[in-house]
Formats: structure tokens, C-alpha cells, sequence
């Protein structure tokens, strides 16, 4: 006889990793358990309006090393805010109730919420409502609060990467400034590893306002000392000094507008490289699946122990338990005392400041 039954749901951006996250879950909890798995379709969305999929042991096989996620996401705003076409009511009092029963409905003892910073702030928000959650922290900008690494990072890093070292042969063929925009709203982490992984020249984050000046300044140094050609590696969140967000344009376009200033600064050819969701895209790597099983076992071992209220997380290369409330509610920024700055600098990249 099945010892209870948990459910689960993947919000906000997918990224690579999800699936191997619920696969973890889901074994764990069938194979070592003895319990129930059932998961919730688009996000929020499955819990409010009933939408389920009942997850066993075979409906999870052979989906480890798939991108995306099997359950389907959906934004914040099926909780926030309605969105065109859902059935959703358009009070949040009443969407709650509506997410009450659909949980009271199914006997669940509480539900694993795999999400960022505004996923599992809202997890944190049910939990304090009366619905028992249990937070997996995920998302490639690897910004959530009191984690070390998330679910996504690596595999979105690895992406980057190789998009730098390719852009490396044709800046080099046609003696090019080439910037690559990569995401980072908020934080920079994206920018500033795959810059240094990938060999940047100048690396531009969100938490260090750039000059435009001292970009093209540090472009025409290399040119001047024979170094035809340079990498910009650009957070899409990063900004010049005195702007704010969205200043190229209101989503994204840093990229290209930097590499139009280049242009007309330097008198060199440059061209933008954006991106965009070929980051969150495709298998994820063999440190996301492992660390994605090991966020899933842990996220199942505590809903069976009514440890509720919880995120795993990853510190110093130990996985660990901190209070759900504790990744929620902001974003951890790229320190300005970063090991990581302090090496990239060292080696002579450029932050713009």
C-alpha cells in the first residue's frame, strides 16, 4: 500500500536538467518510497485548474538526458495575473482556493516545486497559505538566493562557452569586434564564466555599470598592440553607467547596440551574436543530470520525512537543506569581491569601468 502521495511542478523558464529533476522524484519515491507521484502541467497553472499527469516508474524512463521538461512551464503570471485565454478566475483569493482544492483533491501530502527566484517565491507564498512545499532551485542564471550553483547553470555556461570559442575563429578571420549577449538580467554569472572560460576580452555584467568609452578604449589598446580582432561578452542586463535596465532596448539588444557603438567609436568592424534560448535549450550536461538527481533524490526524501517548507540547495560542494523562504524573494548577485572578477582581470579582461 502506497505510503502517501506527493506532487510536483516545474516553473517559470525551462532549462536543461528538468526532466532528470522529476525523474529523480519520481523513481525515488515509487523505487525507494513507496509513494505516489503526481505531477501538475504548465506550471501553476496544472494546480490551479486540475491539469495532472500521474508520473510512475515507466512514464519517467529514458527521459534523464532530455531538455525541457515533460510536465510543460508556464510563467509567474498564472498566479499573479491571468493570462489571455485561461480559464482562470480573475481573483488571486479565489485562484488560491481553486489550488486548495485541486491539492485536497488528490490526498497529496505537499508538492516539489522545481523554479527560480519568482517560482519558489510563490512556493513560499502557498506554503504560508497552506499548501506544504518543498523548493528545487533551478534556472541558468544561477541567481537564486543561498545555493551555490542551480539546476541549468553549467548546461547554459557550456552553451556559452562554445559559442565564444567559436566566434574566437571568424573575429579573428575578419579582424572583428565581436559581441556575444548572453542572458543575465539581473546577475551576471553567465557572462562572467563564460567570458573567462571562453578567453573574453571584455566580459560586461549587470553588477559593474560599464563606460562605453572604456570598452572601445580597451578594444583599440589590443589593436594597437597587434591583436586585430576582440570578444565582448555581454550580460543582457548589463548596462553603461547612468542608465538603467532595458536601456538598448526593453527586452535584450544589448548586443547589438554595443556592437553599433564599437563601430562608430573605433572606425573597426563589429558585429552581435545573441543567444537568446539556444541557452536554455538541448540535453543537459552530465554535471546538471547528476546534480539534478541528487536535488530530486533529496527534494523526495524530505516530503517522505514531512520536512516541508524546505529548499535543497548546493554549498561548498555539499548538497544541504536551507528554510524555502531563504531562496526566495531576490536574486544573488555576482559579487564585486568575486574570485572570478579578480582572476579575469588578472589575465587581462576588460570590465568596461
Amino acid at each position: 500500500m502506497s505510503r502517501g502521495r506527493i506532487g510536483i511542478l516545474t516553473g517559470g523558464g525551462d532549462c536543461p536538467g528538468l526532466n532528470a529533476v522529476i525523474r529523480a522524484v519520481t523513481k525515488t519515491a515509487v523505487h525507494q518510497l513507496n509513494m505516489e507521484v503526481v505531477g501538475f502541467l504548465d506550471g501553476f497553472r496544472g494546480l490551479v485548474e486540475d491539469e495532472t499527469l500521474p508520473l510512475t516508474y515507466d512514464a519517467v524512463s529514458n527521459i534523464l538526458n532530455q531538455g525541457g521538461t515533460l510536465l510543460g512551464t508556464s510563467g509567474r503570471e498564472t498566479y499573479f495575473g491571468v493570462p489571455a485565454g485561461s480559464r482562470l478566475k480573475p481573483s488571486k483569493e479565489n485562484r488560491l482556493k481553486d489550488a486548495l482544492g485541486v491539492f485536497r483533491k488528490h490526498g497529496l501530502s505537499g508538492i516539489i516545486c522545481v523554479g527560480g527566484d519568482g517560482t519558489l517565491t510563490v512556493a513560499h507564498h502557498l506554503h504560508r497559505r497552506g499548501i506544504p512545499m518543498i523548493g528545487v532551485p533551478k534556472t541558468i542564471d544561477n541567481d537564486v538566493l543561498n545555493t551555490d550553483l542551480t539546476l541549468g547553470f553549467n548546461s547554459g555556461c557550456t552553451v556559452a562557452t562554445d559559442a565564444v570559442d567559436r566566434l574566437h575563429s571568424t573575429a579573428a578571420s575578419h579582424h572583428r569586434a565581436m559581441v556575444l549577449e548572453v542572458m543575465g538580467r539581473r546577475a551576471g554569472w553567465i557572462a562572467l564564466e563564460a567570458g573567462l572560460a571562453g578567453g573574453g576580452d571584455v566580459i560586461l555584467i549587470p553588477e559593474i555599470p560599464f563606460s562605453l568609452e572604456a570598452v572601445c578604449e580597451a578594444i583599440r589598446r589590443r589593436h594597437r598592440s597587434g591583436r586585430r580582432f576582440s570578444i565582448i561578452v555581454a550580460a543582457e542586463g548589463a548596462r553603461p553607467r547612468g542608465k538603467k535596465e532595458g536601456w538598448a532596448a526593453p527586452r535584450g539588444g544589448v548586443g547589438i547596440a554595443l556592437s553599433g557603438e564599437i563601430e562608430r567609436r573605433t572606425g573597426l568592424e563589429s558585429r552581435a551574436t545573441v543567444l537568446g534560448h539556444l541557452q536554455r535549450g538541448g540535453a543537459p550536461t552530465f554535471f546538471d543530470r547528476v546534480l539534478a538527481t541528487q536535488f530530486g533524490h533529496a527534494a523526495a526524501l524530505l516530503a517522505s520525512r514531512n520536512r516541508y517548507g524546505k529548499m535543497v540547495c548546493l554549498k561548498k560542494g555539499a548538497l544541504g537543506v536551507v528554510e524555502l523562504k531563504l531562496g526566495s524573494g531576490g536574486t544573488r548577485d555576482v559579487p564585486l569581491n568575486s574570485p572570478l572578477i579578480a582572476a579575469a582581470r588578472a589575465v587581462g579582461t576588460s570590465f568596461g569601468n
